[in-house]
């Protein structure tokens, strides 16, 4: 069977669907000088056992980062018999874990990236444009170099990094955040039953210990825990830095 392909004269003017090639205009990554090879600074954190988040998060927003493109079926002609594809267009890829998380894979050098998926074509972003894409496309994370066959990626941006990348701004761990510190003290401080409070945690995770007076009923406690939750939750900034909350109780 002979096909579109073979057939195709890019010399009558126009691509392999009939679209006339006058008109388009071509225009530049701001990577033409591109490798492709990874940025030295955030492969070595990512090669590292022992990696600060908040070093990572870092060397990713000043690295550029490779996001996949793959041609989807937008037209079939099944006219011969045989289904083939009139015309393909491109579009990025999002993974969809057991629990339903959705995620943008990105990697960190073309060599990464064929070695997952050698038919997908290879965008250059940077790390601001790739989390503004995976938050449009309502993915909650992005992983970092994927491995060939299904395993962890090399390293996975959290929501609260995700957002931090996609704002143009830093990143810290939830507990060591300003805003994130101001806020929980804010509304804290609005509890006559908490004498203090610590915060602690691991990256985006917070852990909001609580120093209560005694005698609390089992209800004045998990009214305690409800308000402040709500108190921080109905903050957009501190939201937005925070991956999840835990509490701590104590008496003080």
């Amino acid at each position: 069977m002979t096909d579109r392909f073979s057939q195709h004269r890019p010399q009558d003017g126009a691509d392999t669907g009939g679209v006339p090639w006058a008109g388009r205009t071509l225009t530049g990554t701001g990577f033409d000088g591109d490798t492709g090879e990874a940025d030295a600074v955030l492969a070595g954190l990512l090669g590292a056992e022992d990696r600060d988040p908040a070093d990572v998060v870092d060397a990713v927003a000043r690295a550029r980062l490779v996001v996949p493109i793959v041609a989807v079926a937008a037209e079939v002609d099944d006219s011969s018999g045989t289904p083939v594809d009139a015309r393909s267009d491109m579009a990025s890829v999002t993974l969809v874990a057991p629990d339903g998380q959705r995620a943008l894979p990105a990697f960190t050098s073309t060599h990464a990236l064929a070695a997952w998926d050698p038919a997908a074509r290879p965008v250059p972003v940077t790390a601001q444009r790739a989390a503004r894409a995976a938050l449009q496309e309502g993915c909650e994370v992005v992983t970092l170099d994927l491995p060939p066959s299904p395993g962890p990626a090399a390293w996975t941006l959290s929501g609260s990094m995700v957002r931090a990348l996609a704002a143009g701004r830093g990143w810290a761990p939830a507990h060591r955040d300003e805003h994130v510190v101001a806020a929980v003290a804010e509304v804290v401080a609005r509890e006559e039953a908490v004498g203090g409070h610590d915060l602690g945690g691991e990256a985006g995770e917070l852990v909001v210990a609580l120093s209560l007076r005694p005698g609390l009923t089992r209800a004045e406690l998990e009214g305690v825990v409800g308000r402040i939750s709500r108190g921080i939750a109905l903050d957009t900034g501190a939201r937005e830095r925070i991956d999840a909350v835990a509490f701590r109780l104590g008496t003080a």
